[in-house]
């Protein structure tokens, strides 16, 4: 029905830039593939998608995303599996929350469907650009920002929704010292925390430079009120292994964005019979456990990230080393399966990864 109802359009690049990408020295997010897959919605309904080669965009000065700010995106990856197939990893759940992003911001919905036929689309154009390197992946940029050239403050009638992808290897290339922010704010409720909105990530950039200059990768942050409990991490969900239990900050609040490898983590945790509590989290019941030696793992879970490492947390003037990443037997074994998956060397029994 999508396929008949949006026919996509090709032009192809005349001449690949393959060749000219260092494949042992790839940095996250600036290598970029061939293609990128553009569509537009104006006068309410979405034209057909199209495939053309990457190259810059013309935008009017009075394109309304910039004054504005109606512009979200998403994150996710595609992987070469051991057999040479192509699998993209959960691109439903991204559909589901770019949809919840839209209407959050009063943006034009794109049906949910369509989004993951523009990906799997995209990925198939550009799949030798698929790293065949262990750890390496295709990561996949969709996002949509107002078009209308319009100065005034609006819903904008028209909309752009794009795709590009990226050859990546590991996001962090080490476990990451962290601290719990107290004065500044991700988001607050009644506003746009739960969305996948730039502005979010814009608002964040100061306070993180400031953890930066004190030798912290990333903020942990907390509530807006109160600043007693803990909400996420910069790039990713953050949880917590204390006296056997995955505890993690419950997402049923608009402050937090729901989290896709969180998710995930989630469902293995319970299948593999571990408890799991989904709630609000104290900042004092994580500096307690990691005094008193019961908190034995902490890592961020992420698209980017995938399962990243915790191994400082500050907070206020002391700092807590956490146990070695060797010794974390629950995170270490969920990498380790989640890439099984992707990679194709362990069943998808929950049927996560499309093939392509």
């Amino acid at each position: 029905m999508i396929q008949s109802k949006y026919a996509i359009k090709t032009n192809k690049v005349e001449k690949s830039a393959i060749d000219r990408v260092d494949w042992d020295n790839l940095p996250f997010g600036k290598v970029f593939s061939d293609h990128m897959l553009v569509m537009d919605y104006e006068n309410g309904e979405w034209s057909s998608p199209e495939i053309v080669p990457f190259e810059d965009m013309k935008l009017h000065p009075a394109t309304s995303a910039i004054h504005y700010g109606q512009s979200i995106f998403e994150g996710l990856k595609a992987y070469r599996t051991n057999t040479g197939e192509i699998a993209i990893f959960r691109h439903d759940m991204n559909a589901k929350r770019f949809k919840e992003s839209c209407q959050r911001m009063c943006m034009a919905e794109l049906p949910e469907g369509l989004f993951e036929y523009c990906v799997e689309q995209i990925v198939d154009m550009d799949r030798d650009w698929i790293p065949q390197k262990e750890g390496y992946s295709l990561y996949i940029r969709p996002f949509m920002f107002a078009t209308d050239d319009f100065i005034g403050i609006k819903p904008s009638d028209k909309y752009r929704f794009m795709i590009f992808t990226c050859p990546v290897g590991a996001y962090y290339s080490e476990p990451l010292n962290v601290k719990i922010e107290e004065k500044y704010t991700r988001a607050a409720e009644g506003g746009v925390g739960r969305a996948k909105t730039a502005g979010n990530y814009a608002a964040s950039l100061y306070p993180a430079k400031l953890g930066k200059d004190k030798g912290f990768h990333q903020l942990v942050w907390t509530d807006a009120k109160t600043h007693k409990f803990i909400e996420e991490s910069g790039t990713m969900n953050i949880m917590f292994v204390i006296d056997g239990k995955l505890i993690t900050p419950s997402e049923d609040t608009d402050t937090i964005l729901p989290g896709i490898t969180k998710r995930s983590v989630i469902e293995l945790a319970k299948d593999w019979g571990m408890p799991v509590e989904e709630r609000k989290v104290e900042v004092e019941e994580i500096i307690k456990a990691a005094k008193d030696g019961t908190l034995t793992e902490v890592f961020g879970a992420g698209t980017a990230a995938t399962i990243a490492q915790i191994k400082m947390i500050g907070y206020r003037e002391e700092q807590f080393d956490l146990p070695p990443v060797g010794e974390r037997k629950f995170s270490n074994k969920v990498y380790h399966y989640l890439d099984a998956i992707k990679f194709g060397t362990e069943e998808d029994k929950y049927g996560w990864v499309k093939k392509i």
